[in-house]
């Protein structure tokens, strides 16, 4: 829990927050994707095609619950992925669904003057695609390694665990100028929590327990224009 001035208690989607954007000014929204911004776990979607996803998807759960360390239980699952033909994105993106609200929040913001950004313990492969389709601002996500276009089973460079999302967020604060009191981060896994406490609102979206716990706000309908009304 960071030092922030918190909200007077912990709001729900039923009910207006401080409306901090509102009373501040356009600022940066980022949220997470797997569950968050897209319906899936885009990880589960690869593991489909190597044959592993019911072990994958164990270990996912457990990982967003807080029970295993993100970082171990990403290289983890990654490595059942050895093998896969990299062709599989393609069909993976087309699986892919868009959680309802979000082109429409993303939209709202973009024409209040706010910056938008996701970050992602899931794949550039996929998040990529999706952040040129719905105009992102900002993107960070983790990058598979191939090896003559077949999946090595590791990941490349830094992975996008609680600490870098927290690193990014006040990163693209920082570039667009905007106050850390005007940024909101949304997500729903324990991989979320820092972002959540370091952002000038933090809202769990369909979130496991920890992170309602945590978050100054709760929204528990999927749908993201439920997060325009905290804001």
């Amino acid at each position: 829990m960071t030092d922030k001035q918190r909200l007077p208690g912990r709001r729900t989607s039923g009910a207006r927050a401080s409306g901090i954007l509102a009373e501040l000014g356009p600022g940066l929204l980022v949220m997470d994707v797997d569950s968050t911004l897209i319906e899936q776990e885009v990880i589960e979607l690869i593991a489909e095609h190597a044959g592993t996803r019911e072990q994958v998807a164990d270990i996912t759960e457990r990982a967003m619950r807080g029970e295993l360390d993100f970082a171990a239980s990403l290289r983890q699952r990654v490595s059942t992925l050895a093998g896969v033909n990299r062709t599989i994105f393609a069909d993976v993106l087309d699986q892919v669904r868009l959680t309802p609200g979000a082109e429409e929040l993303i939209a709202r913001l973009h024409a209040s003057g706010c910056r938008v950004g996701i970050v992602s313990g899931g794949f550039t492969e996929v998040v990529g695609p999706l952040a040129t389709r719905l105009g992102i601002d900002h993107m960070a996500a983790n990058r598979l390694e191939t090896s003559e276009g077949v999946l090595t089973g590791r990941v490349e460079g830094r992975i996008v665990d609680r600490d870098v999302k927290e690193q990014c967020l006040r990163e693209w604060a920082a570039e667009d100028d905007v106050d850390m009191r005007r940024t909101v981060a949304v997500g729903d896994g324990a991989n979320d929590l820092s972002m959540i406490a370091t952002a000038g609102l933090g809202v769990a979206f369909c979130a496991k327990p920890v992170v309602v716990e945590q978050a100054d706000a709760a929204v528990h309908v999927r749908d993201l224009m439920a997060v325009l009304e905290l804001l």
